[in-house]
């Protein structure tokens, strides 16, 4: 066949429509999300070329309006697990040996159909699924997960493009071979784009894949299989299954061709499945490599220098977008003593503007967070807040479950730097605010700096001393550090995302750092003319 160096269409950043009144995608995207809203869906699991409907099944509901039946997704069996692994390890030969730009031309064309006639289903059924408002779902499933395609086929070729010197005597070569085995992904309900990347990056490398999505983003992760398998995508190089999580987990970490894990979501079950991966070192065929990114504690200070209207607006942003259910969403915010009254003013007034409802009211900026137990959670905090004699509620503190799972932004006051919500990773619309003294900067740093997380955190400053002198005191406090700007919003091929501590393993999905982590370089060495006699020149008399 014929040959070539080939070069992949240049990777640039999909843009985001505006969705403004009287455009044509604001028509469209409400149209899809009527279409799907008013009709049932059933989601199989995806095993080989199989879609598998096994009689087990659990509702879906959105969060906005949990008596609403969207429809039902079916459950995997210890069995199913077992053949979708099989799938995978069947699938692996053929798709590694795969030339690498058909393997590109499937995620390239992936890209293309997400951002064309597939843009307005993924967005709408995200917005459905997981209650976000049409910007956050555009940002996310439609223009993200474009990026995070286009790129990593970039990268790719940046990396087999990376070769040792040779001589004349010899010719040295890098291959970038797949893991032996198969990559299991874990994917989290609140982007639908890290749920399409974690299994497709190490897909695009030749791996094999069997994929978890979370079951609270199932909706959404339907249609990233539909766009697979219509872009080309062979049958067992991704598998889809759902379930109880355990058994899936203790399933595949048994298996001894299990190489890689790329995990999205809490701290704790990173953790434990780290620990279960060490306790079966021994029956693996090779280290299987552990990528994830994991909870956050994400904050923001605020410089005496700043501009108190930027700081309330990086607050009003960066925690309650999307109802702060982002791993790096502020959480906890610390503003001097001088400026605070001014803050509040301008983050109560903001807050007191939120529209909360439906996502298909595109009026409104908050909706529900994605289920009961989230919502649990939140209403207890908010609940001790009200009583604890070191916090009170700036503004919101109201909640209502009788529709939708709709926690009010809230904003918390607290005199303890170690009060429970500047330490807890609550996940939902709840920042809290602790005023410093302002001759007592550096002592704030260190406190900004004393947590268990470091995945984003961002400093307001109009003093170039002071905005240096933070980002070099808490450069392990963030993996994502921003200057005068909310800790929120990373763009992929922009600002490489990842933390480290208890924030993950800071390999920066949709970077080309990430993709390392699914190749296994052999390197080849080729002498040109051998030596035929053992004896060096230092053993002559």
């Amino acid at each position: 066949m014929g040959k070539g160096v080939f070069q992949v269409p240049q990777a640039v950043n999909e843009p985001v429509k505006s969705y403004a009144p009287g455009t044509p995608e604001r028509e469209a995207v409400l149209k899809a999300y009527k279409e799907l809203y008013n009709s049932k869906v059933e989601v199989p699991l995806y095993i080989g070329g199989e879609e598998i409907k096994t009689g087990d099944t659990a509702p879906m509901n959105p969060p906005h309006d949990h008596q609403h039946h969207l429809g039902d997704y079916h459950k995997a069996s210890k069995e199913h697990v077992e053949k979708a692994i099989q799938s995978a390890l069947d699938a692996r030969e053929k798709w590694a040996n795969l030339e690498w730009e058909q393997r590109a031309a499937v995620f390239l064309k992936a890209a293309e159909l997400i951002a064309g006639p597939y843009r307005y289903k993924i967005n709408a059924a995200t917005m459905i699924g997981q209650s976000k408002n049409i910007f956050q779902a555009e940002i996310d499933s439609a223009c993200e997960l474009i990026d995070f395609l286009r790129f990593n086929v970039e990268y790719m070729t940046r990396i087999y493009e990376e070769q040792p010197e040779s001589s004349s005597e010899a010719w040295n070569r890098l291959e970038y071979r797949p893991l032996e085995g198969f990559v299991y992904a874990v994917t989290p309900f609140n982007f639908t784009a890290i749920a399409g990347n974690l299994p497709s990056a190490p897909a695009l490398m030749g791996n094999v894949a069997v994929w978890k999505p979370s079951d609270s983003q199932v909706y959404s992760a339907q249609v990233i299989m539909e766009v697979f398998k219509e872009a080309g995508l062979p049958d067992g190089v991704i598998n889809m299954v759902m379930g109880d999580p355990k058994m899936i987990s203790d399933t595949i970490l048994e298996n001894r061709d299990f190489a890689g894990l790329h995990f999205t979501g809490s701290t704790t079950v990173f953790k434990n499945l780290w620990k279960q991966i060490g306790e079966n070192i021994h029956n693996y065929r090779s280290y299987p490599r552990i990528v994830g990114e994991t909870g956050g504690k994400d904050f923001i200070i605020a410089h005496p220098s700043a501009k108190p209207k930027q700081v309330a607006t990086a607050i009003s942003r960066g925690a309650f977008e999307f109802q702060g259910q982002k791993c790096s969403a502020a959480s906890r915010v610390y503003i001097p003593k001088s400026m605070w009254a001014e803050v509040k003013n301008y983050l109560v007034e903001d807050v007191k503007s939120f529209k909360m409802g439906s996502p298909e009211d595109m009026s409104n900026f908050i909706t529900a967070v994605i289920h009961e137990a989230s919502f649990d959670k939140l209403a207890k905090f908010i609940d001790a807040a009200k009583n604890d004699s070191d916090a009170e509620i700036v503004v919101g503190g109201n909640y209502d479950k009788s529709k939708g799972w709709f926690i009010e932004p809230t904003v918390i006051l607290t005199e303890n730097p170690k009060y429970s919500t500047m330490c807890t990773e609550l996940f939902g619309p709840v920042v809290t605010v602790f005023v410093y003294e302002d001759d007592q900067w550096n002592e704030t740093l260190k406190l900004v700096d004393d947590s268990e997380y470091a995945l984003t955190g961002a400093i307001l400053s109009q003093d170039r001393y002071a905005a240096a002198e933070a980002t070099k005191a808490l450069q392990n406090a963030a993996g994502n550090f921003y200057i005068n700007d909310k800790p929120t919003g990373a763009v992929v091929g922009q600002q490489p995302f990842g933390g480290a501590r208890g924030s993950g393993t800071n390999d920066k999905a949709g970077s080309i750092l990430n993709l390392y982590r699914w190749i296994s370089p052999r390197t080849i060495k080729e002498t040109f003319v051998t030596p035929t006699d053992y004896r060096y020149p230092f053993l002559g008399e």
